[in-house]
């Protein structure tokens, strides 16, 4: 497309918020006007927002809260949260019954191995209580159970969250690989794929050389209002990613949660994020379509690049929710589906004889469409059109999304909803990062 001309200042943007007269778009409304060809329209426009929804490794939160009575302990050696280690400081609180914690969202249960620090977090937000264990330095063990009105402290950090785009992944080698990037064990020979992104809606694609995110823009974590810290740990000018952090106090279960790989637990997070249109270049990476952004395709065995594919392969003309119709379950014996699925979101009714899905719960991923052999779940997921060094083009199928962009537009969605009735103000970064 060509280049756009837009010369409005962060200021003056915010003061057409204040006066409710800007134009604010999701990344999915700019979409369906690029493919309009309304160039007038897209000119106009002051906001978009954009957003995320991924398995996001790098995330981790501080806890803080009382257990026990002053002097009931020293000082904590070991701690578990519903049997999750938890990293004990980095303030010991000796004699006051506290405890300061760090607990990974990619930490697993020494109980469950399906249960991780995701799990957890989500567990905290959805009003549940947890059960904590504390050894002690005297060798003695506690035993509380709290919730999270119980923890005057409780944010969550991401060491590396939304990044630009990320990668496909596929198993060219002869056997089964287990990994982080599939639920399952990935099949041989590239029969099928996995994929992470949500391509045109992105935060990061739509603003690459961070003109407009910066130290202390505000964004929502998992629903919550929270900030960019800057960038995160692995990001690069090619492929940047960003730090953040919000109270998980007014987090909202639906955004976030456990993922449950072939390598164990991996933890969920969603991110929104407004971009003002202050610059030309911002407002064409705004309008680059999916099939305009780049998606390699990886080996999996060697995390090395062996082709290309583009996000529209797996964004356009697919479906984002998974349909489960319980008409067509059969009642297997052992049903595939609940064993495979990496949120828990479906059980087997023993009595009913019928399986069960939880909506809330489902992260939309597709490996239930290829897993039951009745098609009660149904889903066009999309296939890799492969391009390697050669010239060649493979097409792949899709089997599993690690990306949820159903939730990820609503999440978009509700970010604008608030921008619009002054319950979520944008501020200009303190300093930037790019």
């Amino acid at each position: 497309m060509a280049s756009i001309v837009v010369g409005k200042e962060f200021s003056e943007i915010l003061e057409r918020i204040e006066r409710s007269e800007a134009v604010v778009l999701t990344a999915e409304e700019v979409s369906r006007l690029v493919e309009d060809e309304d160039r007038s329209s897209l000119e106009e426009v002051d906001v978009v927002t954009t957003a995320t929804r991924a398995v996001m490794s790098g995330t981790y939160a501080i806890l803080s809260f009382p257990v026990a009575e002053p002097g009931s302990f020293q000082r904590a050696r070991n701690v578990w949260l519903n049997g999750i280690s938890a990293q004990v400081g980095p303030c010991p609180n000796e004699n006051l019954g506290l405890l300061d914690l760090i607990v990974f969202g990619t930490a697993c249960s020494r109980d469950r191995p399906d249960y991780g620090g995701g799990h957890l977090f989500r567990d905290l937000v959805e009003g549940k209580t947890i059960q904590v264990e504390v050894q002690t330095d005297e060798g003695g063990l506690l035993q509380a159970e709290v919730g999270l009105e119980d923890m005057p402290h409780a944010r969550m950090f991401g060491s590396r969250h939304a990044f630009k785009n990320y990668s496909a992944f596929v198993n060219p080698g002869s056997r089964s690989v287990r990994t982080i990037f599939h639920a399952r064990g990935f099949e041989p020979h590239c029969q099928g794929a996995t994929f992470s992104g949500c391509g045109q809606i992105n935060p990061l694609k739509c603003d690459p050389l961070l003109e407009t995110i910066g130290i202390g823009t505000r964004i929502l974590l998992n629903g919550a209002e929270g900030y960019v810290l800057g960038t995160g740990t692995r990001s690069s000018r090619d492929k940047p990613n960003l730090s953040d952090f919000a109270d998980m106090h007014h987090m909202t279960a639906e955004y976030m949660g456990g993922f449950v790989t072939g390598l164990g637990p991996e933890c969920i997070c969603s991110l929104a994020v407004p971009i003002p249109v202050t610059s030309s270049t911002i407002l064409e990476e705004i309008a680059r379509r999916d099939r305009e952004i780049a998606l390699p395709v990886n080996d999996i065995n060697t995390r090395t690049v062996i082709g290309q594919a583009n996000y529209g392969d797996v964004w356009e003309d697919v479906d984002l929710e998974v349909e489960f119709d319980p008409q067509r379950c059969r009642g297997c014996k052992k049903c595939l589906v609940e064993r495979a699925c990496p949120m828990r979101a479906v059980r087997y009714d023993q009595e009913a004889r019928v399986a069960i899905r939880d909506g809330l719960l489902c992260f939309h991923c597709g490996l239930c469409v290829t897993e039951c052999p009745n098609g009660a779940f149904r889903c066009r997921l999309g296939a890799l059109r492969m391009k390697t060094s050669s010239g060649s083009v493979r097409s792949v199928p899709v089997v599993l999304r690690q990306s949820d962009r159903l939730r990820a537009g609503k999440l978009s969605g509700e970010l604008k909803r608030r921008i619009l009735e002054g319950s979520f103000r944008m501020a200009p970064p303190i300093e930037r990062i790019g």
